[in-house]
């Protein structure tokens, strides 16, 4: 074959590939697809999954549905969408424990997340808020934190689970507070915010719209929200930093991520449409009435904050001296 023909054939591959690849992207999707929740219904997470796949429906006119795949922290939805086709079908509501905390708590995982998931796009923010039993003495953050050191072993706290953003949130504050508050292992968030209202443990971290409704009838009192900056849904709240603890901040995040393979022509529109859904004034308004700040990013800066994300837990984790499951 003369050098001529060898390279037009090449060119026409090249050619026939990037033609082949931006079709794909134009019509895709051409029949229903799947986001796979990790959790159990009814929780932010899903219902970041519902308000976004009912906009990408709209957009496409073809039927986005939820999968609700939930058990082991995340890991049983998120090795189902590991296993699956690569061809932007299946896609994860990807979590801060799925994709940045879990392989440091979990033993002889089936997935890697960073191998075998290709990051898509953040879709919202979720920062806690710090809430203790009436009964304690402690107004402001900064309160907490002399009360606790003046008894060393004396405060418990209750997190919704081993592992959840609820008990990393409250061993990052133990760290940088330097106090000594005892773990009250709980299985859920239910039990958690029962044993807190009755007096049975002394404070917590929870999320804001589980928490509100407690403390608006005066069954808790709200410290502060664990985000960099006040959040809109309770702005009266001073973040941790600033009412006490300089340098804190805690915020749990979800996005979409899809199996490792998945055409990247693909991934591009799929966060181009949700970056569009989330500039929409109806998800804003749902987002942070349900304690969800929208913010979308790129597949490369998604990967660059699960990365960065990875490395802080991890430290967390070794720090705090938690087992492996």
């Amino acid at each position: 074959m003369k050098i001529a023909e060898r390279v037009f054939r090449l060119w026409c591959g090249a050619f026939l590939a990037v033609v082949s690849a931006a079709a794909c992207s134009q019509t895709y999707p051409t029949k229903p697809v799947r986001i796979i929740v990790p959790f159990a219904p009814a929780g932010s997470t899903d219902i970041t999954a519902r308000v976004v796949a009912q906009k990408l429906t709209d957009a496409w006119r073809q039927q986005v549905i939820v999968d609700n795949r939930a058990g082991a922290g995340g890991n049983i939805g998120a090795e189902a969408v590991a296993k699956s086709t690569p061809d932007g079908y299946t896609l994860l509501l990807a979590t801060t424990g799925v994709m940045a905390i879990n392989h440091r708590l979990y033993r002889n995982l089936s997935f890697d997340a960073l191998r075998d998931f290709v990051p898509v796009t953040r879709i919202g923010a979720l920062p806690l808020i710090l809430i203790v039993h009436p009964s304690l003495p402690a107004k402001t953050v900064k309160d907490l934190i002399s009360i606790a050191k003046a008894k060393p072993g004396q405060l418990s706290y209750a997190p919704s689970g081993v592992g959840s953003a609820t008990h990393m949130t409250s061993e990052l504050f133990r760290m940088m507070a330097g106090v000594d508050i005892v773990h009250i292992p709980y299985k859920g968030s239910g039990q958690a915010m029962v044993d807190l209202i009755s007096g049975q443990v002394a404070l917590a971290f929870d999320q804001i719209t589980s928490s509100q409704p407690q403390v608006e009838m005066g069954k808790l009192r709200a410290l502060a929200v664990t985000s960099a900056k006040r959040f809109p849904s309770v702005r009266e709240l001073p973040t941790v930093a600033q009412a006490g603890l300089p340098g804190y901040e805690s915020v749990s995040w979800n996005g979409l991520a899809a199996p490792t393979g998945t055409p990247q022509e693909i991934i591009i529109r799929i966060q181009e449409q949700v970056a569009r859904a989330l500039q929409s004034p109806d998800i804003k308004e749902r987002f942070f009435k349900d304690g969800i700040e929208p913010v979308a990013s790129t597949p490369e800066r998604f990967a660059a904050h699960i990365r960065s994300e990875r490395a802080r837990w991890e430290k967390v984790v070794d720090t705090a001296g938690i087992k492996p499951l």
